[in-house]
This record gives structure tokens, C-alpha cells and sequence, in this order.
């Protein structure tokens, strides 16, 4: 396969998880807004989480003075100019894909194609009209359908493997830094882990990443932040873990480059999260374990781009439109 088709399907598959991603982590600002709670009710400390995991806080900065719900919406979801926004994610997928439409299956790229019309021809207003949950809620939808078609439809071969690749490093990268900085507001002292348990707070994070169903049926318990953290990272029958996404990703650098440093650095993740326990992560800190994580990921990307020419981590970043 040529060097150029990889990196367009790899980050192809990479905005568009990106764009589902920046869907959730506006879904559980959102939820976490509605929630009652004390103090002055136009307090943006549900909305300067957001702006922080995605790393966008400082270019939101430059333009705004104040966290407000309609400012954080409109810069992450619709803004041209937010390389990181969903309406800069979805473009980037859609001329990745329409760079390699004739690799691709027709529905696959009509799937794209669709949520990209869909998309460019929204205005704020129009989505305060839609309702915010219910345009999270799509965005979601059609990142599912993307890669239910990918499934579906695409021949399994090396252009399937570099797609799932894309997927899976996305995700892993986005619940690790979502888990950090909530985790972080909603328990801050971690010599008080258990007492720090805000059940709808909680719930609504858990509900954000769509793991409140697959938590009452693993733990069948009241809401617990070790048992939280347990799923989201070490848990891999949960599909957006660490543990999961890792689990993935080494399989298929197993199958596209087994004898190099990315697929060397994978397995050494792999083996941390496969054989860890969730008292040694708390033990040590969470938020060093996901800044290492982070940290890391960010390695193994930068080794799939060295070992098959793709674009590097840096340039994928700050390059969500128009990089083709």
C-alpha cells in the first residue's frame, strides 16, 4: 500500500473519533450544567474542563473572555478556525476519504460525505434550535455508522487495518485525558477517593462515554470513583478503555509492523494495563498513570507515522482541515 493512502485512512479514521470525542466531552459539560448546584449559575467550571481536554483552551482564550456555554459550544463544535472543532474534524475526514474514494467501499464514503453536507450547513443558531444534546447525540450517531459500515463493508485488508488503527489510537488518547480532568474536579484529593462520590455527577461522565449500562452490569453497585477508574482504564471488555484500545492497537501493529519500536512500546503499554491493578494506579496517582499514558500514546503514534510515512502526531493535530 502506498505510503499516502495510509495516512489519509489513518486519519481519516482519526477525526472522525475525533469529532465523536469532542461530541462527548461537550455532552458531559452539557449534562453536568443541568445538574442543580450552588454558587453563581453563570460559572463556567463545567465549561473550562472541556476547553483543557481537548487542548484548546488557549486558542479560546485569545478570542473570549469568559467560559460561557454558548462560547465553548460554537468554538468547539462549529468554529472553521478550530483545527479541533467537530465542524473541522468532519472536513478533514471528508477529503481524507474523498482522497481515497476509489479505495473505500461507496457506502463508506457516502457515509462521510453525508455528515460532512449535514454539517457544513449549520449555524449556531439552527443548533440552538435542534437542541444541544440531540446534535450531540447525532454526531455520535453518525461516528457509529461510520465505523458500522467500515465493519460492514471494507475488504479486510491493509487499508482496514490503518483505519482501525486511526480509531483506536483516537479513542484511546481522548478517554484518558476526559477521565483526567473530570476525575480531578470531581475528586481532587485522592486520600479521600471514596468519599468523593457525586452519584449524578459520576453518572453523567460515565453516561457521557456510554459506559453507565456496561457499569451497572459489571459492578451492579452504587456509583464508586475506583470502580470508575477501574472500567475506564483496565477493564477491556469495556470498548473504550485503555486497556481495550491498547488490546487493538497491538494486534494490528502485530499484523502490519510486529519488530518495531511502535508495536515494542504497545506491547509494554499493553502489558501495564492488561496485568495492573486499579489500587496500584491510585496508589501512584492518576493523574501521573494517564499523563504517562497520554505521554506514551503519543510515542506510539509518532512511530506508526516514522515506521509508514505518515503525518506525525503534531502536524495531524493542528492540520484537521484541508492537510491533504
Amino acid at each position: 500500500m502506498l505510503s499516502r493512502t495510509a495516512d489519509n485512512l489513518y486519519w481519516m479514521a482519526r477525526y472522525v473519533e475525533r469529532a465523536e470525542n469532542m461530541a462527548r466531552i461537550l455532552d458531559v459539560s452539557h449534562r453536568m450544567h443541568q445538574l442543580p448546584r450552588n454558587g453563581d449559575e453563570s460559572s463556567g467550571t463545567e465549561w473550562e474542563p472541556a476547553l483543557i481536554i481537548s487542548g484548546q483552551k488557549p486558542s479560546y482564550e485569545k478570542r473570549y473572555d469568559e467560559f460561557a456555554a454558548g462560547h465553548v459550544i460554537a468554538f468547539m463544535a462549529l468554529d472553521p478556525d478550530n483545527p479541533s472543532s467537530i465542524y473541522s474534524t468532519l472536513h478533514g475526514a471528508r477529503e481524507n476519504a474523498r482522497a481515497e474514494r476509489f479505495v473505500l467501499p461507496t457506502e463508506m464514503f457516502e457515509s462521510i460525505n453525508a455528515t460532512w453536507l449535514e454539517m457544513q450547513s449549520l449555524t449556531y443558531a439552527k443548533l440552538v434550535e435542534w437542541g444541544f444534546r440531540e446534535f450531540f447525540e447525532w454526531v455520535k450517531e453518525r461516528s457509529h455508522q461510520f465505523r458500522g459500515t467500515t465493519v460492514g463493508t471494507m475488504l479486510q485488508t491493509d487499508a482496514f487495518h490503518f483505519t482501525r488503527l486511526g480509531t483506536f489510537i483516537e479513542r484511546a488518547d481522548n478517554t484518558a485525558r476526559l477521565l483526567d480532568v473530570k476525575y480531578h474536579v470531581l475528586a481532587p484529593d485522592e486520600d479521600r477517593l471514596d468519599e468523593a462520590v457525586d452519584y449524578y455527577q459520576w453518572g453523567a461522565v460515565l453516561r457521557a462515554m456510554s459506559a453507565f449500562k456496561a457499569y451497572r452490569m459489571i459492578y451492579r453497585d452504587g456509583i464508586k470513583p475506583r470502580q470508575v477508574i477501574e472500567l475506564l482504564t483496565l477493564r477491556k471488555e469495556f470498548p473504550r478503555s485503555l486497556h481495550h484500545c491498547f488490546h487493538e492497537v497491538l494486534e494490528l501493529l502485530e499484523i502490519l509492523a510486529p519488530d518495531t519500536e511502535g508495536t515494542r512500546l504497545t506491547g509494554e503499554m499493553y502489558s501495564r494495563l492488561r496485568y495492573g491493578k486499579v489500587q496500584d494506579i491510585t496508589r501512584r496517582g492518576l493523574h501521573r498513570f494517564l499523563t504517562d499514558f497520554i505521554n506514551r500514546n503519543v510515542l506510539v503514534s509518532n512511530e506508526i507515522a516514522k515506521t509508514f510515512y505518515l503525518a506525525s502526531e503534531s502536524q495531524g493535530q493542528s492540520q484537521s482541515q484541508g492537510r491533504k
